[in-house]
């Protein structure tokens, strides 16, 4: 690590008011670990749609362990008879749900249907009760809901509360003792933006991956499903700040600039940030409360430019 560089980027985050943790590992070890606006080791960050990565790796767990048969298979059969599916959903896979394709008409971005969506009463069944306005697999819309779905499924699927299931396949392995998660209906989390972790242990989930899913000599995650979920799913390219060249991938952001780069987002700005070729893993939460409008996507902007110019810089 170039020491000045990191003290000039430490420097650059610091100027972010709602900066609230910036974390570092570089060979499976710490090198920075910040906090700001009176945040702590000990905080517990709210970090939104970083959750859905979680959802995702639980997933992997699942079908690896044949508690799901794979992602190519119908959500009907999962939901029945708690939800009511209709004829034309038949056709929406998990996989669907994983990579935001499962053709619903939605619209979080600049639309209400997230606030709608979580103002329901039956989170599963708002989904389920939208127009159909493309053909599943065919188009990318970011629709929480499908995360959460795919959550509820898995829920389903291994008879067990997910936060349980998710304490002991994925956060006990990793000595994470300390997670919350949001209720929701029916005895379900929200598994789309639902999750409170700490720190350190958000950056031990961006290093399970950099492991390809191994922790000590245990695989957590399959390295095959950690390959398949942090490539490319789609031809569509934008940026953020000075990432360039992201698309999606199944519950991960990608980068296929150089270097090429995984991370989970959160609004806001929540980041689990991967360069498997540098070795390291970045984290960076903020306080995401009562923004509104571009504001969140430029606080974002702003902590992914820390992070690619200033951190990335200093790792030599």
């Amino acid at each position: 690590m170039d020491d000045q560089a990191l003290a000039a980027a430490t420097a650059q985050a610091a100027a972010i008011p709602r900066l609230r943790s910036l974390l570092m590992a570089r060979h499976g070890r710490l090198v920075l670990e910040k906090y700001f606006g009176g945040a702590s080791v000990s905080t517990l960050f709210d970090v939104r749609s970083v959750t859905k990565t979680v959802v995702g790796a639980l997933t992997g767990i699942a079908i690896r362990d044949a508690v799901l048969p794979g992602l190519d298979v119908s959500i009907a059969g999962y939901l029945e008879p708690a939800y009511h599916v209709f004829d034309s959903e038949r056709a929406i896979t998990l996989r669907h749900l994983a990579t935001m394709s499962s053709g619903f008409e939605w619209d979080e971005n600049l639309g209400p249907d997230f606030d709608l969506w979580i103002a329901s009463d039956d989170h599963v069944q708002f989904l389920l009760d939208r127009p159909q306005a493309h053909a599943p697999g065919s188009f990318y819309t970011y629709n929480t809901a499908g995360p959460h779905t795919l959550g509820v499924v898995l829920q389903r699927a291994v008879s067990q509360p997910f936060p349980q299931y998710a304490a002991d396949h994925l956060f006990g392995p990793l000595g994470i003792d300390t997670v919350v998660w949001q209720p929701l209906d029916r005895g379900t989390v929200d598994g789309g933006t639902g999750i409170q972790l700490r720190g350190r242990d958000l950056l031990k989930l961006g290093q399970l991956y950099l492991q390809r899913g191994g922790s000590g000599t245990r695989s957590v995650v399959p390295g095959a499903w950690v390959d398949e979920t942090t490539r490319p799913r789609f031809s569509w390219r934008e940026s953020l700040g000075a990432q360039s060249s992201i698309t999606y991938g199944t519950l991960w952001w990608v980068s296929d600039a150089s270097p090429t780069a995984y991370f989970a987002w959160g609004y806001g700005g929540q980041f689990i940030y991967v360069v498997p070729s540098r070795d390291l893993v970045v984290v960076a939460t903020t306080d995401w409360a009562r923004l509104s409008g571009t504001a969140p996507h430029d606080l974002a902007a702003q902590v992914m430019t820390v992070i690619v110019t200033g951190l990335l810089g200093a790792a030599r």
